[in-house]
């Protein structure tokens, strides 16, 4: 019943009911968008949805991308605090090591003006 009368709304389709002689043109154009509509609509949604998980995709990879960065920026940052901290520590070994020759001079000249001391003392006592 319900049929009958949506195929009456749209007019004689002699492939879907019986007792018509042709289509008419109002239900060929009717036909026609109806079935554009149905294909348009198909169409749109699998646009839509592929484009939506390419979306999908993209924020993830964006979202990877940026926690990348993070982590590099820190990376950087303590790379930049140890060379500050190995730099201090090459500095002070430096001085340490300047600190240490000038105390080895120091003996050195020690040592040998008392080995000339006691060389001029041995001379002067024969």
């Amino acid at each position: 019943m319900l049929w009958s009368y949506f195929f009456y709304v749209w007019g004689c389709i002699p492939e879907i009911t019986k007792g018509c002689q042709d289509m008419t043109n109002a239900s060929s154009t009717y036909l026609g968008i109806a079935g554009g509509a149905i294909i348009g609509a198909i169409v749109s949604w699998w646009i839509y949805n592929r484009q939506k998980k390419i979306a999908d995709m993209q924020d993830s990879a964006l979202n990877s991308i940026k926690e990348l960065d993070e982590n590099h920026d820190r990376i950087l940052k303590k790379l930049e605090d140890f060379d500050m901290r190995h730099d201090t520590t090459l500095n002070t070994i430096a001085e340490l090591s300047k600190k240490i020759d000038a105390l080895v001079e120091k003996q050195e000249k020690s040592e040998s003006s008392m080995e000339s001391d006691s060389s001029k003392i041995i001379d002067d006592s024969k």
